[in-house]
C-alpha cells in the first residue's frame, strides 16, 4: 500500500479529494463500481473505515504504519486524532509536498529517496523522518536537483505555504516553526472517526 499503483481518480471519487495523492478530479461523480450510481447509505462501520482509508492513500502509508502512527499519538498528551494528524503531517516527505517542491506526495517520497533534500545540513533519504520545528531544510545544491525543485514549484498542488513553514523560493529554503495547527491540514476528515476505528485494535 505503501507504494499504491493503480487507478488514482477511481480512490478519489470513493474517498473524496485527496490532495496528497493526485491533482486530478475525475469527471464522473458516482462512485466506482457497479453499484456506486445507486449511493446506498453507509453502515457506520463503512464511514470510519473510509476516513481510516482517506489517510492510508493521501499519505501513502501501509496499514502497519498508520497502526504505528496511532500507538504513538495515543501516548501523547492531548486529541489523539489531532496528534496523529500533525505526526503525519511532520513527515519530510510531506513538508516537501506542503512546499509545493512535489506535485503529490508520492512524487515527494520518490524526490526525498532520491537524495535530493538535506535537512540541518545532512543529506536525508528517509521519506518517513520526522521533522522538528527548528530544523532547516533546503534543497542539495546539485543542477539537477534545483532546476527539478524549481520546475514543481511552477505548477504547486496546494495555494499556500501553511503557517508553520517558513520558504524563501529563491534560496529553495525551508524552516520548520512550529507543529502545524490543525486547522492548515489539507485533508477534508474526520479525525475522530479513525480514532473510534482503532479503538477496539489497539
Amino acid at each position: 500500500m505503501a507504494r499504491y499503483k493503480g487507478a488514482k481518480l477511481r480512490i478519489t471519487r470513493r474517498l473524496g479529494d485527496l490532495p496528497g495523492l493526485t491533482s486530478k478530479v475525475a469527471k464522473k461523480t458516482n462512485r466506482p463500481g457497479q453499484h456506486g450510481a445507486t449511493n446506498k447509505k453507509l453502515t457506520q462501520y463503512a464511514v470510519r473505515l473510509e476516513e481510516k482509508q482517506k489517510i492510508r492513500f493521501n499519505y501513502g502509508i501501509s496499514e502497519k504504519q498508520l497502526m504505528n502512527y496511532m500507538k504513538q499519538a495515543k501516548k501523547i498528551k492531548g486529541a489523539t486524532g489531532t496528534i496523529l494528524l500533525q505526526l503525519l503531517e511532520m513527515r519530510l516527505d510531506n513538508l516537501i509536498f506542503r512546499l509545493g517542491l512535489a506535485p503529490t506526495i508520492i512524487a515527494a517520497r520518490q524526490f526525498v529517496s532520491h537524495k535530493h533534500v538535506v535537512v540541518n545540513q545532512s543529506c536525508v533519504s528517509i521519506p518517513s523522518y520526522q521533522c522538528k520545528p527548528g530544523d532547516i531544510l533546503s534543497i542539495r545544491e546539485s543542477t539537477s536537483s534545483q532546476k527539478l525543485a524549481k520546475n514543481n514549484l511552477e505548477t504547486p498542488s496546494l495555494s499556500r505555504v501553511p503557517q508553520h513553514l517558513d520558504f524563501d523560493q529563491k534560496t529553495l529554503t525551508a524552516k520548520v516553526l512550529s507543529v502545524i495547527d490543525r486547522e492548515w491540514v489539507a485533508l477534508k476528515i474526520n479525525e475522530l472517526f479513525v480514532v473510534e476505528y482503532y479503538s477496539r485494535k489497539i
